[in-house]
């Protein structure tokens, strides 16, 4: 308990002296990005709003959030997606998916092709199916035509021998000077290829497996240079997520760091030249609740 105490409190340190609200020009709205970071416990869920109105989401979470996504999409206005990204097979980032193709009408499925054998697993592959949706697999240095005003390019996914983390999908999805990193649950040794392929600074990264050992090595976050990292998990998860390392190498590079955790949902806007972080709580309200 002291230890989960001791590191929520070094990431409302970190995050009450760091953070840049920087302001966001907003002279033609549509022409603004928005990211945002849904809170769905020790899993990952990811909604993108493109600059040209496209509607991207990358996991579903775990299978009891599913709604809740489900829900937090149609706050948004959201009617149909454009994107879904299914980044590897684990329960936390595709089980809440499953809920979600029952409800909204989805254009395209990217997966990352590693198969599982999971229940969940099942479900997931025979909604699709049952809903007729169109799914392509994922393939290493592929750019995804969608928003001609953003560069998508998928920068890991599965090859064989590899296991379901380290088969994630990473997205780098660049809008003008405005870099994001969508790390999945890769590990250290897909890390080495990623960092070779990606132009330092990278804005906004999100952290890989919820903080876990391992992923997140110094000399990877040194080669990024990420301004902002966020950590996706569940403040109470069984894994110890994050661990002590990977905030203190957050830490040494810089990096503001802001947790769903601590802060529930998280949204970035951005016009490609400058960026907001809008978090759902207030970093004391977070502190005095811990």
């Amino acid at each position: 308990m002291y230890k989960r105490q001791h590191i929520s409190i070094i990431i409302l340190a970190i995050l009450i002296t760091f953070i840049p609200f920087q302001p966001v020009h907003s002279d033609n709205v549509t022409k603004d990005m928005q990211v945002h970071f849904i809170n769905v416990g020790q899993g990952d869920s990811i909604y993108i709003r493109t600059p040209s109105n496209k509607h991207i989401l990358i996991d579903g979470g775990p299978p009891k959030y599913g709604k809740k996504v489900v829900n937090y999409l149609k706050q948004q206005g959201v009617k149909k997606l454009d994107l879904v990204v299914a980044t590897h097979p684990d329960i936390d980032h595709i089980g809440g998916l499953v809920t979600v193709m029952k409800q909204l009408e989805i254009k395209k499925m990217l997966d990352s092709g590693k198969l599982h054998t999971t229940k969940r697993y099942s479900k997931y592959i025979q909604e699709l199916v049952k809903q007729e949706i169109p799914i392509s697999i994922a393939k290493m240095d592929e750019e995804i035509e969608l928003d001609p005003l953003l560069n998508i390019q998928v920068l890991n996914t599965y090859q064989p021998s590899r296991s379901n983390n380290q088969s994630s999908i990473v997205l780098q999805v660049s809008y003008k000077q405005v870099d994001f990193l969508f790390m999945g649950d890769v590990e250290m040794e897909q890390e080495k290829d990623i960092r070779k392929k990606v132009d330092a600074p990278v804005e906004i990264l999100k952290v890989a497996h919820h903080g876990s050992k391992t992923s997140s090595s110094l000399s990877f976050l040194q080669s990024i240079q990420p301004n902002i990292a966020i950590l996706t998990y569940h403040t109470n998860n069984r894994y110890g997520h994050p661990v002590e390392r990977v905030i203190h190498h957050l830490y040494k590079v810089g990096a503001s760091i802001y947790s769903t955790g601590a802060l529930g949902h998280l949204v970035i806007r951005t016009d490609g030249t400058t960026y907001m972080v809008e978090p759902e709580k207030e970093p004391y309200d977070a502190l005095y609740a811990s």
